[in-house]
């Protein structure tokens, strides 16, 4: 994405509170919460708000839960970890919120508006599906590690993940943040496997 291009999607003048359009539950939803309504850097704040909670839902998995959730595929030496727990709720988080956003932009007549940071939400949460939910509990700021992964990706859009946002409608907007998330992933988990492998 070029300058131009980073310009035009977060440089441009937003209508303010024009999420009052929809109603308040969708309005909850694309928000997380309301993160998304934070009139600068509202994708920021959406993924921040997405890394902290991800803490607390890592320690009620794996604590409370007992939860299993890891799966290691590699050899002796090296491997990647696949962290079902995050993946799934990474795929829940992208499905269940495409009727949201649909409906989000429908009502408000706007197309990916920054309020809207489900999608940043979803990111976050694949980053994390490469990390063991025992790495994230012991060393937290691994969470600060898959936010400024997450958002490197989401910001640039390196490696294709520009053609999956012109996918139609809230599919658009939700597939990026997915696939900039999995790149983030990838590199933390390949990042993680070698911290466990040298005994961090």
């Amino acid at each position: 994405m070029n300058k131009e291009e980073l310009k035009e999607k977060y440089g441009k003048k937003r209508v303010p509170h024009e999420w009052r359009k929809t109603d308040w539950f969708t309005t909850l939803i694309v928000t997380f919460f309301g993160s998304g309504m934070s009139p600068k850097a509202p994708g920021t704040m959406g993924s921040l708000a997405a890394a902290i909670v991800a803490y607390p839902m890592a320690v009620l998995a794996c604590r409370l839960l007992e939860f299993k959730s890891d799966v290691f595929i590699g050899g002796e030496i090296f491997g990647l970890f696949i962290n079902l727990f995050f993946l799934a709720a990474a795929l829940i988080v992208f499905f269940a919120a495409i009727p949201f956003v649909k409906k989000a932009m429908k009502d408000t007549g706007t197309e990916d508006p920054g309020w809207i940071v489900i999608d940043e939400v979803c990111g976050i949460f694949m980053a994390l599906a490469f990390v063991p939910l025992e790495f994230i509990i012991a060393q937290p700021w691994i969470l600060a590690v898959a936010f400024g992964l997450f958002r490197f990706f989401d910001i640039l859009k390196p490696l294709g993940i520009h053609k999956f946002e012109k996918f139609p409608g809230a599919w658009g907007v939700m597939a990026d943040d997915l696939l900039g998330g999995f790149y983030a992933g990838i590199l933390l988990g390949f990042g993680t496997a070698i911290a466990v492998a040298i005994g961090f």
